[in-house]
């Protein structure tokens, strides 16, 4: 492609709402527009990213068995109500009606329409294992859409459906989507790791998440560092350690005036303990009920361990009106002892002696407090794992906590939407049993801004050479006719070669098109010039080297195969 007959409207500028690099640079490199609040245009280049990942995604699941179908985006609601998703999902619907008044909906994921399918069309144990995916736009009324691609409220996803005769068999398909998405993130060139996920409002027995590893990722996971075990911290188990407190006397209960220091750290520096003497009470409503949590000081509480603790599915901090009626107290001063309410306590927090926490009274805590003396709670593993904790899988391992972006996310579902919605097959008896399902999302649009959060340096992105919008980025300098001319050979032998060529042949100083390029972040650069022609050779750099001047010099009339093999080493 000519850059000069290209649409590549770069700018120097970020965008004001940019809170991430791949948002800024996509917009800065001309990649995508924003149309809207979490929605977006795909310029050119954008698009030839976004088709290069989709046709990994669309080569591996075809490798691995899977056939690909198009279902509609625009579904009646008849079958989220036979689920109860229709509910379940609120105000994350794109809800409409047709001119007849029937309730239409835009699928935000496409269980229900699959398992449609399924009832109709599998009959017998003999029609399975069946794996059948799409790759189609989705979407979500994002209550906070950001990140540019992000988080959206339209996106492209990936999604597989695999239908089985048992729970075994199910298993033995999510092995197989497994081992396909490591090649997807392998052949993209992320460093990822596959780690325990929770099913949230997709359901299932059993859930991980290919997280990609990025310091803006917002999603936050542990993994061991002596074994296998990862997790995303929602769902992270910690090992409990022996009491180290075994010992010593119980200490007299006492009341300490605290003016105006309702933090963990404030108090603990006002009362010069360590935050790990402390107990950390925070107000919680589950339902029609408010209860407290009381987690150790040094140690944050896991919400989605606590819901499952009280057997809801959902949590939320209470305001300060709700903590001023449940405890008597401003926020920062909550505490167990004399709590009207359900008390859960983490176990690790269970253990601590003599601890100070909230006395349920503005302006003051307690020092001194003792579970089972000065206050009763249900044991539960409620906090949320943590870097230097112990590993729950392996002796001797100790987890160490990333950042990362979600990818992918692969489920077995069981029985959750066959029995629902009617999905049977008949056995080898003729007995009429449940199909169990999985399911198996990635995030392909997604995947082209999180590519660039893990890279990209203070110039642009740099791109890895499986997803490039185009592998080569040709820069002429001069307006010399030999140059023109070799350029010329060059971009045509290169394209006979399969390689993917972005020719700058602008009329600008050297300065702007060495900029753009590294912004635009193709893998390899080559430079004319007359000086290099002169010598009979071309620059060829890589973008990965920031150092200007550690371009190689090629001979000419080797050029297109040396950068051929580079391309497809």
């Amino acid at each position: 492609m000519l850059y000069s007959r290209a649409l590549i409207p770069t700018v120097k500028e970020a965008p004001a709402d940019a809170a991430n690099v791949s948002h800024t640079l996509l917009v800065r490199g001309g990649y995508i527009r924003k149309v809207g609040a979490g929605m977006y245009d795909f310029l050119p280049l954008g698009l030839r990213a976004l088709k290069k990942i989709e046709g990994i995604v669309r080569e591996e699941m075809n490798r691995a068995g899977a056939q690909e179908i198009l279902m509609p985006a625009l579904l009646p609601a008849e079958y989220y109500k036979e689920t109860g998703r229709w509910d379940l999902y609120g105000a994350t619907l794109f809800r409409l009606e047709d001119r007849k008044g029937a309730e239409l909906h835009l699928g935000p994921t496409h269980e229900e329409i699959v398992t449609d399918i399924a009832r109709r069309e599998i009959k017998s144990w003999r029609d399975m294992p069946m794996n059948l995916y799409q790759i189609q736009s989705k979407y979500r009324d994002e209550p906070r859409p950001r990140g540019g691609l992000l988080r959206c409220r339209e996106f492209l996803m990936k999604d597989a459906y695999s239908f089985d005769v048992s729970e075994e068999a199910a298993l033995a398909s999510y092995e197989v989507m497994r081992e396909a998405y490591c090649r997807v993130f392998d052949r993209m060139g992320l460093t990822y790791r596959m780690v325990a996920a929770d099913p949230g409002a997709i359901g299932g027995s059993k859930s991980a998440e290919f997280q990609v590893l990025a310091d803006s990722g917002e999603d936050a996971i542990v993994a061991c560092d002596a074994c296998s075990y990862a997790a995303n911290v929602e769902i992270a188990t910690v090992k409990v350690d022996a009491p180290a407190e075994s010992g010593g006397a119980l200490e007299d209960r006492k009341k300490v005036h605290t003016p105006k220091v309702g933090t963990i750290e404030d108090v603990s520096s006002f009362l010069k303990l360590p935050k790990e003497k402390f107990l950390k009470s925070l107000v919680y409503v589950a339902g029609s009920e408010t209860v407290l949590a009381v987690v150790r000081g040094d140690h944050d509480l896991n919400e989605i361990r606590l819901a499952r603790a009280l057997g809801v599915d959902e949590v939320f901090i209470a305001n300060e009106a709700d903590v001023q009626k449940a405890t008597g107290a401003a926020v920062g001063f909550a505490g167990p002892v004399g709590f009207k309410g359900k008390i859960f306590v983490d176990r690790a927090a269970s253990h601590v002696k003599n601890a100070a926490t909230g006395a349920n009274e503005t302006d003051h805590h307690f020092t001194g407090v003792n579970l089972g003396r000065d206050w009763e709670g249900t044991v539960a593993d409620i906090r949320m794992a943590a870097t230097g904790d112990p590993c729950p899988n392996c002796e001797g391992g100790k987890l160490k906590s990333y950042r990362g972006i979600e990818a992918g996310h692969i489920f077995v579902l069981g029985t959750k939407y066959s029995a629902a919605m009617g999905a049977q097959y008949s056995d080898e008896k003729q007995e009429k049993r449940p199909i169990v399902m999985g399911c198996y999302g990635i995030g392909v649009s997604r995947l082209v801004a999180t590519a660039i959060e893990q890279n990209h340096d203070a110039d642009g992105i740099k791109w890895p050479m499986s997803i490039a919008p185009y592998h080569v980025h040709l820069v002429t300098l001069g307006k010399e006719e030999n140059v023109a001319a070799a350029a010329k050979a060059l971009y045509d032998d290169l394209r006979a070669r399969g390689v993917d060529v972005l020719w700058d042949d602008r009329d600008e100083r050297p300065g702007v098109k060495f900029k753009d390029a590294d912004l635009l972040g193709m893998p390899l650069r080559i430079t004319i010039g007359a000086k290099s022609l002169a010598s009979g050779n071309i620059e060829l750099k890589p973008r990965t080297e920031p150092d200007p001047k550690k371009a190689e010099l090629v001979p000419i009339a080797d050029a297109a195969r040396v950068v051929s093999e580079r391309v497809k080493a």
